[in-house]
């Protein structure tokens, strides 16, 4: 007797992709050809032909209005498969869609996600993307308190009744990646790491990195405050009662008598900030009960 396939929904959001969507589409036909799956392209308001080229590559495609933002996409593209086990990755060739089974198997050892863990020149080919890239990486690992070795890679595996309790609190732009890999670390959910090559895209960019990075800073931020906002208060309290100290140390050895008052203040604010967070803690247990 044939043993059962392998049950896969592939989601790919687009906008304007027309020089890669169909050879994207090609390929995971191709690598899933042992798997039973379905491809789901998310046209995301493209006006350059995308949609009519992943219907004519046998892709079920929904399809936005105008452009809202590469996270709605993803989330769009999930309400609507048919299987539990979700892949998704990006339609401008820059991700290797041979790997896919290699995600999948290690996603079928019982992970709840499994990551494309980015590798090559064409990763690390911006030396202004770079120290953006750092620091946002930077900003999740204190958030979430461990190691992240790739916060937004594209290519990822998950169940779909995993994250869509989480739907609300994703991101629904550039950042859903970033929002999904905090939302899931901070729920103690276990992810899996595999290095993949990452290649040369094909088209231009979408990503604006200021604009962008500034919204993955917003939701960064929004994430601490609902799975653990006492890291927030607690850095800021410290960070004024350490300034507050060196004030009243100045006036003390310096004799700048008019740095004590300040200080003072300074101190109490901190005290103030610090019970803001554990009141705000307080809310979060309450509300998750």
């Amino acid at each position: 007797m044939e043993s059962e396939k392998t049950t896969v929904s592939v989601v790919i959001p687009a906008y304007n992709e027309k020089d890669s969507i169909k050879s994207t589409i090609r390929q995971v036909q191709e690598v899933l050809q042992d798997y039973t799956y379905e491809i789901i392209v998310v046209d995301d308001g493209s006006d350059d032909g995308t949609c009519e080229l992943s219907k004519d590559q046998g892709a079920k495609v929904v399809q936005h209005p105008h452009n809202i933002g590469y996270g709605r996409s993803i989330k769009s593209g999930i309400n609507v498969t048919e299987y539990d086990t979700i892949v998704i990755v990006d339609a401008d060739g820059t991700y290797p869609i041979e790997r896919m089974p290699d995600l999948i198997e290690e996603y079928q050892k019982g992970f709840n996600m499994v990551v494309g863990l980015r590798t090559g020149k064409h990763y690390r080919e911006s030396w202004l993307k770079m120290p953006l890239r750092i620091i946002l990486k930077l900003l999740v690992e204190f958030t979430a308190g461990s190691k992240i070795p790739d916060i937004n890679s594209g290519l990822r595996v998950f169940s779909k009744k995993d994250i869509l309790p989480y739907f609300s609190h994703l991101c629904g732009t550039f950042s859903f990646s970033t929002s999904v890999t905090l939302a899931y670390i901070l729920d103690g959910k276990f992810i899996s790491y595999i290095p993949i090559k990452y290649h040369k895209r094909s088209g231009a960019t979408k990503v604006r990195m200021l604009r962008d990075s500034l919204r993955t800073i917003q939701y960064i931020v929004q994430t601490i405050l609902y799975y653990n906002p006492i890291k927030l208060f607690l850095v800021l309290s410290v960070g004024v009662l350490i300034v507050s100290m060196g004030l009243v140390v100045a006036s003390a050895g310096l004799q700048m008598p008019w740095f004590f008052l300040p200080g003072c203040l300074g101190v109490l604010t901190s005290i103030v900030i610090f019970s803001i967070g554990l009141l705000a803690d307080l809310l979060r247990q309450i509300m998750i009960k």
